[in-house]
């Protein structure tokens, strides 16, 4: 870390369900071609899953899985570093610092909490202070720039409220982080409720296309998406469904939604669904056998987050010794 001249991004996935195309399409793609021109983090952010309900056999699992789809997917350990969360004791220590001077009402008004409330029972503490450790991971690495969707806006503006607020208070620490805005495709779609945005947590599997779906689910999953009753293929808003296939197309093969259009004058929606089906099949395939080896590989895996740990932990520890000797603490001796 800390190469001159670079500025720092960070982003995290939260292992819980299975990785999809939308995430691949909104997130992987992006990570992997800011790699060059910025000095990435990339947290596979372990601690926020426990706001729900856990299996821990199934979280530790998804875990090494989310980090070897990282890895296939083209995130490079030679130029990102890839850390798993609590793996750094840091974002806990960093989070209760922040708790003191998060004010109640500003939580109140975060309106993911309002959303998870209303659909799961376990309705924790965790859950409410969510965006506290958020704030904690992107200042704990003095992030530059981080990129969010629209769900999480609402927490990057908190975490830079408290980095001036910390620094107003006791003087200048923490980098004030910036929303990174990425070059973006379409938002991604449920294939059978178009109106809610495709989910990796989705409880019906028919709703996403996992990274690792085999070929002939994949097939199946799409003819059964949802269209319409009608027979031309025309990109149109009001045609949800038709709608956000043309995007997963367009995002798979570079092709406007004209050309797209084009292609399939006269040509049935079950033509265009099986075409569609086999562009992702084929664009999965050779992740999907990277994945494979190095899945397969334990010792690989658990080295590499081994060192990408001690990397992270260098700089949240520099981060930490500031605030803590800020705030008042004695210095730890080492």
């Amino acid at each position: 870390m800390d190469t001159p001249g670079k500025k720092r991004v960070l982003s995290g996935i939260q292992p819980s369900g299975e990785l999809c195309i939308s995430n691949y399409i909104g997130a992987l793609k992006n990570w992997i071609s800011l790699q060059d021109e910025y000095e990435c983090v990339y947290l596979i952010v372990d601690l926020h899953s426990l706001t729900v309900d856990q299996v821990p056999a199934e979280l530790r699992q998804r875990c090494y899985s989310y980090v070897a789809q990282y890895l296939a997917c083209g995130i490079d350990p030679e130029k990102s570093l890839i850390v798993v969360q609590s793996h750094v004791p840091e974002h806990t220590e960093l989070t209760w610092v922040l708790n003191t001077i998060t004010y109640m009402g500003e939580l109140n008004r975060m309106t993911q909490f309002k959303d998870k409330s209303k659909k799961q029972k376990n309705i924790n503490l965790g859950l409410y202070t969510y965006p506290v450790l958020m704030a904690s991971d992107i200042l704990l690495y003095q992030a530059d720039l981080v990129p969010v969707g629209a769900d999480q806006k609402q927490h990057l503006e908190l975490s830079r409220d408290l980095a001036i607020r910390f620094n107003g208070k006791y003087s200048p620490t923490f980098t004030i982080p910036e929303p990174f805005i990425p070059k973006q495709g379409a938002r991604i779609m449920s294939l059978q409720d178009p109106e809610s945005k495709m989910s990796k947590s989705d409880k019906n599997p028919n709703n996403y296309i996992s990274l690792l779906d085999a070929p002939n689910v994949i097939m199946k999953k799409f003819k059964r998406a949802v269209t319409d009753s009608e027979t031309e293929i025309k990109y149109d808003e009001n045609r949800k469904g038709l709608h956000n296939l043309i995007n997963i197309y367009s995002a798979y093969t570079g092709k406007t939604s004209d050309q797209i259009e084009d292609m399939y004058v006269g040509k049935m929606y079950s033509d265009f669904k099986v075409d569609l089906a086999d562009i992702v099949i084929d664009a999965l395939k050779p992740i999907q056998e990277e994945y494979n080896k190095i899945y397969n590989d334990k010792g690989y895996l658990d080295q590499l987050l081994k060192e990408g740990a001690e990397k992270a932990r260098y700089q949240a520890r520099k981060t930490l010794d500031k605030v803590y000797r800020k705030v008042g603490f004695i210095k730890r001796a080492r």
